[in-house]
This record gives structure tokens, sequence and C-alpha cells, in this order.
């Protein structure tokens, strides 16, 4: 008699077990049930979805942190002493947490569609506590070591909130399918209330959610400030090993319009570029001074730094993955780099006139040149031929002396202080860390003829927000790809939002009405039951072999009068068979 069953039967039949057997090990038709969820189930049903609301935050968080990886490699470098890609791992298991995570969530929201009982299998809630303890320790770890990265969050929704919005939009309007047909096979009116006003409560706020919604992207075309001045942060150290004549090199090929350094004094007063303390993972020192590779890059006199490649490092590390895709001739090239000298900068930014910014580090106490560490850096600017107003001066110290010395020197600040004490100070730029200046501060400083940059700006998306905020220029380590953003990438007027924000909300509200409407329809029918049937669903909710037998034994008797499964008729006619509500009416 099985045999005669359309295939369409036999389709869904495997459909649903699939569903009931990877999320609960349900396989076998008498293992599944169209009773309500336990107490216990749905609360495991409420971890799972904070579990993933809390990883989609996370691995919104660490998509778009992607600015900042370098940054993040570099602490832990600071850390352990040894340079890693602490990302790779972080966002490989990000990723397969996640993945796992919403594929549950699917299967327990297509539970629900088909009306069939939340029981999550054992070894899935070990899964969902694992990766919640994870993902919480992972907020504690980042919070405490890294905690200004949060930063990024509300400053990327500037750039993404309307898109998420919609795709929040989208989402809701869809849950509308699963809303409306368990109001329509609900039996308790309080039930079909709460489900109702709770869902119709986060579609309001989802209609509402513009209002809150504030990005500088969203402005008139025609107030769209002139693109912001790029400076190579390191020269291009995605192209070439950072703080190199190559890298600079490569920096200006890319347009920039400043350069910018870490630089450090030597034993016989030589300001070099170095960005860490010590010379161990940018040069080969373990191999020429293994003795010293942990010494402060200070302590060495500049004949022996010149005598080291500081560009075999990039070869063997490929920090940013751009290795492979280099010529050999490039490859060469890299590989034959050495420490660079901040005369050598000076002199390759005057020869094609751009403005140079450097990080000026005090050499440690005892140095020959602790006390005239602003002086011996003077008299290189000095000497270089370098036009004054190509330096921006950051160095507190002294500043009232190099003021004195140089004064054609643009003086800058690295702390955001207000334009009337910039003023009183002499200081007419800024430089500052992207998440320390709002749009509000920004527009400001603008006003008040002081110019903001911002640092260190690698993504698109980034550089469009602060383009649209009217900053006059960024630091960037990435000025290859910024290059290829000629204009923010998106702008729209006020108007052209609100209208798709109006077309948006019309839109979700005639497709909810249209869905309740048709699963109204659609489940409102009613059909006979046979004394099996009616026995089964007064049996106490219990694991017995009676029970499993009496379910078997309704299964085969709907089969062999045609009409399928148990599962089949709740999926053509809309009515829970095994509802005790609904039987007694």
């Amino acid at each position: 008699m099985v045999k005669h069953q359309p295939l369409q039967v036999y389709e869904r039949q495997l459909c649903l077990s699939c569903l009931t057997g990877i999320y609960g090990c349900r396989w076998k038709r008498y293992q599944r049930s169209h009773d309500d969820t336990t107490k216990w189930e749905f609360l495991w049903s409420l971890i799972l979805f904070f579990t993933f609301s809390l990883l989609l935050v996370w691995f919104y968080f660490w998509w778009e942190a992607h600015n900042d990886y370098n940054e993040f490699n570099w602490f832990l470098y600071n850390r352990s002493g040894e340079w890693i890609d602490g990302t790779v791992p972080i966002l490989a298991t990000t990723a397969a947490g996640f993945t796992y995570i919403a594929f549950l969530m699917i299967l327990a929201l297509c539970h629900i569609a088909v009306g069939q009982q939340l029981n999550l299998h054992w070894l899935h809630k070990i899964g969902v506590s694992t990766a919640l303890l994870t993902t919480a320790i992972g907020f504690i770890s980042v919070n405490q070591t890294w905690g200004e990265e949060w930063a990024v969050i509300p400053i990327s929704l500037q750039a993404t909130g309307p898109f998420l919005h919609l795709g929040a939009l989208v989402a809701v309007t869809a849950l509308a399918w699963l809303v409306a047909g368990q109001i329509a096979r609900a039996e308790k009116t309080r039930f079909q209330v709460v489900v109702l006003l709770l869902y119709l409560s986060v579609l309001l706020g989802l209609y509402m959610a513009p209002l809150s919604i504030t990005s500088p992207c969203i402005m008139d075309h025609a107030n769209l400030t002139p693109r912001p001045d790029v400076i190579g942060h390191q020269g291009a150290p995605m192209l070439a090993p950072e703080n190199t004549i190559l890298s600079f090199q490569r920096a200006l090929q890319m347009n920039v319009s400043g350069l910018e350094a870490d630089v450090a004094i030597s034993l016989d007063g030589v300001p070099f570029l170095m960005r860490d303390l010590t010379l161990r993972r940018t040069t080969d020192v373990g191999k020429v001074f293994p003795a010293r590779q942990l010494d402060d890059a200070s302590s060495f006199n500049w004949t022996d730094l010149h005598s080291l490649n500081a560009g075999q490092w990039f070869l063997k590390d490929d920090p940013f993955w751009t290795v492979q895709s280099m010529a050999q001739r490039e490859v060469m090239l890299v590989g034959n780099q050495s420490v660079c000298s901040l005369e050598q900068l000076l002199r390759l930014a005057t020869i094609h006139n751009h403005t140079v910014v450097f990080d000026l580090r005090r050499p440690p106490h005892g140095h020959p040149c602790y006390h005239s560490w602003i002086n011996d850096t003077l008299e290189v600017i000095l000497l270089s031929g370098i036009p004054q107003h190509l330096v921006m001066w950051t160095t507190d110290w002294d500043r009232g002396q190099v003021r004195q010395v140089a004064p054609g020197l643009q003086q800058t600040s690295v702390e955001k202080l207000p334009p009337q004490v910039l003023h009183q100070q002499g200081i007419s730029r800024l430089l500052l860390r992207y998440s320390q200046a709002s749009l509000y501060d920004i527009r400001e400083f603008s006003r008040s003829n002081v110019s903001v940059t911002l640092y260190t700006v690698n993504e698109p998306w980034l550089f469009s927000v602060l383009w649209c905020s009217g900053v006059s220029s960024v630091s960037s380590e990435a000025p290859n790809i910024l290059r290829k953003v000629p204009y923010p990438i998106w702008l729209m007027s006020p108007d052209e939002y609100c209208l798709i924000w109006v077309a948006a909300d019309l839109i979700s509200f005639t497709v909810v009405i249209g869905i309740f409407v048709f699963q109204k329809w659609r489940l409102s029918g009613m059909h006979s039951y046979n004394p099996e049937q009616i026995m089964l669903s007064a049996a106490v909710r219990r694991s017995s072999r009676d029970l499993n037998i009496m379910k078997e034994k309704l299964i085969f008797s709907e089969v062999s009068n045609g009409v399928g499964s148990a599962e089949d008729l709740y999926m053509e006619n809309g009515f829970d068979y095994y509802n005790n509500e609904g039987i007694s009416h």
C-alpha cells in the first residue's frame, strides 16, 4: 500500500525527517510531535536566539574592524614578542560558529513553520553552550585589551545603517508567515494577542528606525567637500616594508599628498625611522647582532643601523598578504631595503613637494641625546632644505622653543583640545585617531580653521564616511586602496532617503497584511478525526512503547486510507491533529 503513495509525499517525509533529525535526532515518524514545546525546550530556544544575536554582533564587529587588523596584530606582537596574524583564527572560528548557530536558527524556524515541537538534541545544546561561552569570553577579552575598537561599531553604522535597516525590514516582513501561521493555529486568545502585539511592536520599531539613523552621507550633493588628502602612513606598507625608502616611493606613486613616519634617535644622534622599540621584527638584527636583538633601537649607532636588512622580514611574514602578487623584480627590491633615516625621507619629500608628518620618540633615560633630542631633530629638518611649511610638528615637548627655531613648521597637536586653546598655543592642525573625532567635532574644528587629519583609515567605507563628514585629510596604510575611491561609496539627499524609507515601509506593510489574510484563509479549514487520532491526542505525554505503537498504527492507518502521513495531513490542511483543545471543539 505504501508503494502507491505519491512521490511528493515521500519527498515531504524525507524533508521533514531531515529537519527533525538534524535538529533533534528525531528521524522516525513516531518520534515527531505537534504538541506544544515544553518550557525547558522553549528556554533553550531563547538561549539559541541570544547566542545567535551575540554572535551576529561579534561577527559584525570583526568584519568592520578589518580597517585595524594591522593595529591588532602589532598589539599582539608587543604582548608576545612574535609576529602572527591573530585575526585568522578569530575569523575562522567566528565564521564557523556563526554558520553553525545560524543553521540551527533556520532549523528552529522551520520547525515552527511546519508546526513541529522544538526539541534540540543534547549535542547541539553543548555546541550552543560552547559558542555562547567562547563568544562571551571574546567580548570580555576585547573590552579589556582593545576596548577603544568598539567605537568602530557606531562609526560603521553611519555607512551600513540604512542598508542594515532595509535588510532587517525584509527579514521581519518574511517572519510574518510564521507569526500569522502561529496565530491562525492557536486556540488561546491570550496567546494570539501576545504574539501579535510582540510582532507588531518589532515591526513598528523598524518602521520608525530611520528616525534614529544618522549618517554624514545623507546630505545634498552640492554640500560635499573636496576629496580628503591621503597621507601615506609609514609609506605604503601593504606594498613595501614599512618606513623604508621603497615604501615611501610606492606611496608617492599612489598620489598621496604627504608621508608619515615614526622617528627614533640613534646612539650618535641620527634620527631614523622605526616604529618598534626594538629592531627584532623589522630587521635582521637577530642574525647580525644576536646578542642585542632585544636592545632598544636607540642604543645602536647609525653605522650599525644602516648595515641591517629591513626588507627580508616583509617577504617572510607577509603582514598584508600581498607578497604572492609581487613580480620577481619587486621581490628583489623589497628584500634589499635598509633602515631609512629622517634626512632621506625629508629629501624625498622635498623633491616631490609633499608634506611630512612624524611621531618623534624620545630616547630612553641615559641616552646621549636624552636632553638634546628635539634640537637634534630640528637640526636635521633645517639642514635637509625642506620648506618648513611642509613639516607637521606633533611633539608637545618644548613647543615654544621649536616655534622660535623653526617658526614655519605646521604646529600639530595629537590631543583633542578646544579650538580656542589650540589657537592660543599657535596650533593649526590636529592629528587624531579616527574614533576620537565625531561629525560634530570635525565640523566645529573646520569652522574654527583647524585642519583635522585622522588615522589610520584603510577601508573605503571609512574613507567615504570621513569624506562626507568634511575631514581635510586622512593618514592611511592603504593608499593603493583609497586611490580607487574617487567618490564616496554612497551619497543620497535627505529627500531621496525619505522616499526609500517610506516606500520600504509601505511595501512591507502591504506584504504583511497580505500574508496574514492568506494564512488565515489557508488555515481556516477543519477536518474530521478517526478514533485513533483522538486516543493519541489524549495520551499522556511520555516516552513509552505503547505510545509509539499507537503513533505507528495511526500513521499506517492514514496511509492505507490514501491520505498520506499525519504530517502530510497537517501540512495540507493546516490544522494540528494532536492539539487537545482543537479536538474538544
